[in-house]
């Protein structure tokens, strides 16, 4: 953002984002002047070390109030000590200046300043408002100084994601220098700040009892006893902060707080200090004007003579000119104020941006490493499982070393993770993803489990290296989308896949503009008191394909779980809701996805109604199932015509693809791809049809291509095809080859097919049905006719 000078009395201390250029040695100085002219005056040269007597606020019961403290600071540590008196060994304490801002207050005593720290608020007063106006800009530079001069995160080398990924570099960004122009320098008090300070005497000191930190008394009795035995450290310039070893005394951040009602009101928020010292001034004012202007009105009711009227005004004159230059410096006061905090939230800001910048560097490396750690662990496992086919069955110690080192590899050691989290930290990938898919299904046969745990592995390393470039922008597109509404820039957000945090109202969305006319209050209600009013044919169907859903899911097999109760009353709605359909093996399945994304019974009742009625052809789910045995043979043509190598390859080997791709289009790839892959598919679906079914199914085969090209056994091909879906892991590579290597794709072109093999389908069924009547007319013709030789039924009834 621009940087804007706003006013404390609105913002307070509020954060203005602006930035600095990262190779900067240090910020240009930012100070503060009592001239608000003049502001060309170049910084004068500062003392070799920050140091000087300040006024601390603190204590408890009566000896609470200001005592006076030496305070050097520390460049190694950005810390500022402070110790009773200059010729102290140990420090009392110290300050934290690294995350600390600082404020001055324009209606507080002359030279009060605050140092606000995470855990506290400590408030000093110097002896005149140029050393607090020096102190604060000092600081400010000392603190830039410290955050300026800390190492850069190493950069990862470049990782370009696999196949058509884009590269990951970790840079910096390279800020404008800008200038600043909210204060002027101040003058360099040598007398009141310094090694010179130290013997210059305090600024109305407190009395010795007073000045006593009762709160440090170890430290102050050790100080008191080197003093005595003249082992004081040299003073002025020799003067040293304390090392790592330095007896610092225990913090008790309760003390730090200002009471509201002492001296100056440290503590107190600027905006409701300005606040009411604006009010107090017009209180003063209206008194001044009821005390004066009366007065007045009376003389001249009065009948005065001309002179006393002139003493009258000259009296209030000279009031109202007293009252003006009070106001006017308080404005100047607030003036003072506001540049200064204009120039500190600026000074915060910066500081800010750089360590987000540096966080942000870190997460990306992170990341990197946890995506290449997850690489170098798949091709081990990968190395392992070739080594065991080419050992094969064989006897001796290799294979007992490698079947070790299998055992090792498939040890499941992952811990539960936040749905929606992104933290990427150095712990290997959860068991369960966000919808409760297991990530490595428990499969019996040991090859599968290998295999599963290997594309576990590629799918986190694609997620973590996609995860800056990709998903990061898209939940920010996601972020800013209002209200939706059908566009093509919403149909590109949705095939790229909508976040986990946003998919649940998206498809809320898609399923009401599909089925807003079929819906009705109290509809789905009504179906389920049906239901229990009366027993559908369907239910008993409907309860053995229960414990049949998602095996891999937590939310259908943990025996305390709701989901299965929820989705026996929806397939139970549904079979009453559609009595041409009741139930059909797959529903089940439809219904269970909508579950876990809305996880709302009747959210997900629509949704299956939205997908069995509105978006794929009618007869698709009936008992003949005509329209699904019509797409597997458009999707024959499709593949002929984008895939002529690889159904060559397989028509060589009388490879039938229906047996495997029937079920992709019947349940919409519930059971086919990896959860995150199938969402983003379904976001697609629901929006454009079934012809991004159609694009996937092309995908899938022309992603898994060359596999398929070397594999030379129909049975070998089979076996493969069976589990080879699960084996995708990169979904921005799918869904590019699904939406463009896939193109030109007209819906035309697909209407074609499908009413062309259509009429064909039918006329064969009518043909087989022709043949089913003639044979039936023929056996009926024959008559029950018992072969000869062959026993009688009828044989033996007269027997005991």
């Amino acid at each position: 953002m621009e940087d804007v000078q706003e006013n404390p009395a609105e913002s307070g201390s509020s954060v203005l984002w602006s930035e600095e250029p990262a190779g900067s040695a240090k910020v240009p100085e930012v100070s503060l002047s009592e001239e608000s002219e003049g502001c060309t005056r170049p910084l004068e040269a500062t003392p070799q070390k920050l140091c000087g007597y300040l006024s601390k606020f603190g204590g408890k019961g009566p000896i609470r109030g200001w005592k006076s403290r030496w305070f050097f600071f520390d460049e190694r540590k950005c810390h500022l000590y402070y110790s009773r008196t200059a010729q102290d060994a140990n420090p009392l304490d110290s300050i934290d200046l690294s995350s600390a801002v600082f404020d001055c207050k324009a209606d507080a005593e002359e030279g009060t300043f605050e140092i606000k720290t995470p855990n506290r608020i400590i408030t000093l007063k110097a002896a005149t408002k140029q050393v607090m106006l020096y102190w604060l800009q000092q600081l400010q530079m000392k603190r830039w100084e410290f955050h300026n001069s800390l190492p850069a995160p190493p950069a990862a080398p470049d990782a370009a994601l696999a196949g058509n990924g884009p590269t990951l570099r970790l840079e910096l960004g390279q800020e404008e220098e800008e200038e600043e122009a909210f204060l002027c320098p101040v003058k360099t008090p040598t007398d009141l700040v310094g090694v010179a300070a130290a013997w210059q005497p305090v600024h109305a000191k407190p009395s010795a009892l007073q000045n006593i930190s009762l709160k440090h008394l170890g430290t102050e009795i050790q100080n008191t006893m080197c003093n005595i035995r003249g082992n004081k450290q040299t003073q002025g310039a020799n003067h040293r902060p304390p090392g790592e070893d330095s007896p610092l005394s225990e913090e008790t951040q309760r003390e730090e707080q200002p009471s509201p009602t002492g001296p100056g009101a440290p503590g107190k928020d600027p905006a409701n200090s300005l606040k009411s010292s604006l009010t107090t001034s017009l209180i003063r004012k209206a008194k001044s004007q009821s005390n004066t202007f009366p007065l007045f009105s009376e003389g001249l009711m009065r009948n005065r003579t001309a002179q006393e009227k002139i003493l009258a005004l000259e009296q209030q004159v000279l009031m109202l000119t007293k009252e003006l230059k009070a106001q006017k410096d308080d404005m100047e006061a607030y003036r003072t104020q506001n540049r200064f905090l204009n120039s500190e939230i600026h000074q915060v800001t910066k500081i800010w941006r750089k360590v987000a910048e540096k966080e942000k560097a870190l997460l990306m490396k992170c990341a990197y490493l946890q995506a290449q750690n997850c690489r170098v662990e798949s091709k081990y496992l990968a190395g392992l499982r070739r080594l065991q086919e080419a050992l094969g069955v064989e006897a001796g110690e290799c294979s007992e070393l490698l079947r070790q080192l299998i055992q090792e590899a498939l040890q499941w050691e992952a811990r539960e993770a936040s749905a929606d989290s992104v933290v990427l930290s150095p712990s290997t990938i959860s068991e369960y993803d966000e919808y409760g898919f297991l990530t490595v299904p428990n499969y019996e046969v040991e090859d599968l489990r290998l295999l599963a745990k290997i594309q576990a592995l590629e799918v986190h390393s694609h997620h973590l290296l996609a995860h800056e470039a990709v998903e990061r922008p898209l939940r920010e597109r996601w972020a800013t989308l209002g209200e939706l509404a059908p566009s093509a820039e919403l149909k590109q957000l949705l095939r790229a896949g909508v976040p986990h945090e946003h998919r649940p109202r998206v498809w809320r969305w898609l399923i009401r503009l599909r089925v807003q006319h079929l819906q009705a209050p109290g509809c789905y209600q009504a179906l389920l008191s049906r239901g229990q009013a009366c027993k559908h044919s369907a239910a008993r169907q409907i309860e053995l394909d229960l414990n049949r859903t998602f095996p891999n899911n937590k939310h259908f097999t943990c025996p305390t779980s709701s989901f299965p109760d929820k989705l026996r009353r929806v397939l139970l709605a549904f079979s009453w809701q559609n009595p041409t359909i009741g139930y059909c093996q797959g529903l089940n399945r439809l219904a269970a996805i909508a579950l876990l994304v809305l996880d709302e019974e009747e959210s997900a009742f629509w949704c299956l109604v939205a997908i069995v009625e509105t978006i794929m052809p009618a007869d698709y789910y009936s008992k003949t199932l005509l329209a699904s045995q019509v797409d597997q043979r458009v999707l024959q043509d499709l593949l002929l015509e984008k895939l002529p190598r690889l159904m060559a390859h397989l028509g060589q080997r009388h490879v039938d693809l229906s047996f495997i791709t029937f079920n992709w289009f019947l349940v919409v790839f519930a059971d086919s791809l990896i959860s995150n892959i199938l969402l983003q598919v379904w976001d697609a679906f629901l929006y454009e049809g079934i012809k991004v079914v159609f694009r996937y199914a092309l995908a899938i085969f022309k992603y898994n291509e060359e596999a398929l090209l070397r594999l030379q056994d129909s049975l070998e091909i089979y076996q493969y095809l069976h589990f080879f879906t699960k084996t995708i892991c990169d979904s921005r590579k799918l869904m590019h080859i699904a939406f463009n290597d896939m193109n030109p794709f007209p819906m035309k072109q697909l209407r074609q097919l499908r009413a062309a093999h259509r009429e064909r389908l039918e006329a064969e069924l009518n043909e087989l049905e022709q043949l089913k009547a003639e044979y039936l007319e023929t056996r009926a013709a024959q008559g029950p006719a018992v072969p000869e030789g062959s026993p009688s039924e009828d044989e033996g009834e007269a027997e005991p």
